[in-house]
């Protein structure tokens, strides 16, 4: 292409370009201007629909209803109001709307919107003022179709309350005149309702349907709630009083202390509630007295529980009276033989000051118990608290008693231990001595060509731990910690003393034997009489286990596994 080309290509291009934008600004701008067409014919359509004709129809119809001077001031009134609408909020609107239609043709988009925006709140305003007035005067024209429908539902609910109250009049014996004054009150009520709405007086008419409602309303929660507050106030209560009163009598009589349950006081209290109740029934005021009525119930229900918990820690104290008390005689007899051999104790063993002072403690706690057991008593002999106090200070008393008995058992097993262990201590002295005898003869019984020197630095050391033992058991007092450690390490050493023994003569009976069963290969082996000649060596210096291992060596050379066989010809 040619270089003109091109140039007429971009004309045409741009030509393109500034045609579109052209049509999308006229398009946008169309779009605009119709939306706030529409938004102006709204706002018109709403102040023509401000003052509508119900309104001035409902007006007319008010206007027919006056027969009084209140009536004709509130017609003045309405009247006044919708010409107020009509002559000055309507023209204001009718102003603002011209204001707009000009900024609309001149296009001024940017105070157009903030007109239209005061305009619609000032439309909502006036038309809510139209819509108030509107409902005033429809209380007037539809109070009577309203008020007949709310009279009829009432007439309704009236002769099912009369209907219910003379089928069971018996129930309503104590509220009959206030009750039969009531509907007297009602039926006037009726009377003039109808008196009013003849006569037009639709600001009476409203008062006089309330008053009705609030007293049929009232009416219907006696008739409802009498016949339950005057079941419970004047049979049920009285008779649970007097058979609670008859419970405690009786129990009085046996001992029991009621006087924390605060019966008689609370009884009274009951009358004078009752009486405060049935003295506001008596001008059909119920308010709270069901609730009070069961709240008055569950307390004497409740005292039933506190009656059968009397007799139950009754049962419980006499228990723990018994076997308190000779309990506690039989751990003050044990702490007072114990006390009586306390110097004995002391004199034959070591006892430490914490022992000592148990003992103390123990005598000191059992004193307490039987002194707090005798207040205890005096308290039921006098009658000052009842039994479930007295109970809950038995059973406290009977956990220290426990507590005692347990630290005055395990004192006396303690005690009876350090016998046991010095008689213990005894026996096994005589056990180890035997034990050690049989060592020396075991030593004896086999005539070795000489004897090991460990065996005289083992049995020096028994001895000499034996000798500690008998000193220890011989002081007195004895510490029988002391005593313990002297007869663990007697018996130690005389043990090593006895295996070590055993085992002695055992290696030198295998020593010994494995040489006389080698001596068969002396002539013809070598090596064999080599090895039985350190052997022999090795067994008259007395190191027998060296002897072994050179006789066992020696044979090994002709005779592998000598070794086990020798152990089972020893065995």
């Amino acid at each position: 292409m040619s270089r003109t080309t091109f140039i007429l290509i971009g004309i045409l291009y741009y030509i393109f370009t500034i045609a579109i934008i052209i049509i999308v600004l006229n398009l946008i701008n169309s779009r605009e201007k119709k939306k706030y067409k529409e938004e102006i014919s709204s706002l018109e359509r709403d102040k023509n629909l401000i003052v509508n004709a119900s309104i001035l129809s409902e007006l007319n119809k008010v206007g027919a209803l006056i027969n009084n001077d209140i009536m004709q001031k509130k017609y003045d009134n309405w009247n006044e109001r919708l010409k107020e609408i009509k002559e000055v909020e309507i023209p204001k609107i009718t102003d603002a709307l011209i204001e707009i239609e000009e900024a609309f043709e001149e296009k001024d988009y940017k105070n157009l919107k903030t007109k239209i925006a005061a305009l619609e709140l000032q439309i909502a305003y006036v038309k809510t003022k139209s819509n108030f007035l509107l409902d005033e005067v429809k209380e007037i024209t539809l109070s009577e179709e309203k008020n007949r429908e709310t009279i009829t539902k009432l007439k309704a609910d009236y002769r099912a309350i009369l209907s219910k109250y003379n089928s069971n009049k018996e129930e309503y014996s104590e509220v009959e005149k206030p009750l039969e004054l009531q509907f007297e009150n009602i039926d006037k009520l009726f009377s003039a309702f109808e008196v009013s709405m003849e006569k037009n007086e639709y600001t009476e008419v409203g008062k006089i349907v309330k008053a009705i409602d609030d007293t049929i309303g009232n009416l219907k929660v006696v008739i409802e709630e009498a016949p339950s507050i005057i079941l419970m106030g004047r049979k049920l209560i009285p008779t649970k009083v007097e058979d609670i009163l008859k419970i405690t009598n009786k129990m009085k009589k046996e001992g029991y202390n009621l006087d924390y349950l605060n019966i008689e006081y609370n009884i009274k209290e009951t009358d004078k509630k009752i009486n405060d109740i049935f003295g506001r029934l008596n001008v059909l005021n119920l308010e709270d007295s069901i609730f009070e009525l069961k709240t008055i119930l569950d307390y004497f229900d409740s005292l039933y529980h506190n009656f059968d918990k009397e007799k139950l820690s009754k049962r419980i104290f006499e228990d723990y009276q018994r076997s308190i008390l000779i309990k506690a005689t039989k751990l003050e007899k044990i702490s007072g033989e114990l006390n009586k051999k306390i110097d004995d104790l002391q004199y034959s063993y070591d006892l430490s000051d914490q022992d000592l002072q148990i003992l103390t403690d123990i005598s000191s706690e059992i004193a307490n118990i039987k002194s707090e057991y005798n207040r205890i008593i005096e308290m039921h002999r006098t009658k000052t608290f009842a039994f479930s106090r007295l109970s809950k200070e038995m059973e406290v008393l009977n956990s220290k008693l426990l507590k005692t008995e347990e630290k005055l058992d395990q004192t006396l097993r303690s005690l009876s231990s350090l016998k046991e262990d010095e008689k213990r201590a005894r026996e096994q002295l005589d056990e180890i001595k035997k034990i050690l005898n049989q060592a020396k003869n075991n030593m004896k019984s086999y005539k070795l060509p000489i004897t090991p020197k460990n065996f005289y630095i083992e049995l020096s050391e028994a001895s000499e731990a034996i000798g500690d033992m008998i000193k220890e058991l011989d002081k007195r007092p004895i510490s029988i910690k002391i005593l313990n450690t002297r007869v663990d390490t007697a018996r130690d050493l005389t043990l090593k003393v006895y295996n070590t023994t055993k085992e002695t003569i055992k290696t030198a009976k295998m020593a010994e034997t494995a040489i006389v069963y080698g001596n068969r290969y002396r002539a013809v082996y070598k090596d064999v009489e080599l090895g039985l000649i350190k052997a022999e060596n090795a067994f008259y210096k007395g190191n027998f286990k060296n002897s072994l291992e050179n006789a066992i060596n020696a044979i090994n050379v002709v005779e592998p596994g000598i070794h086990k066989r020798l152990i089972e010809e020893y065995k």
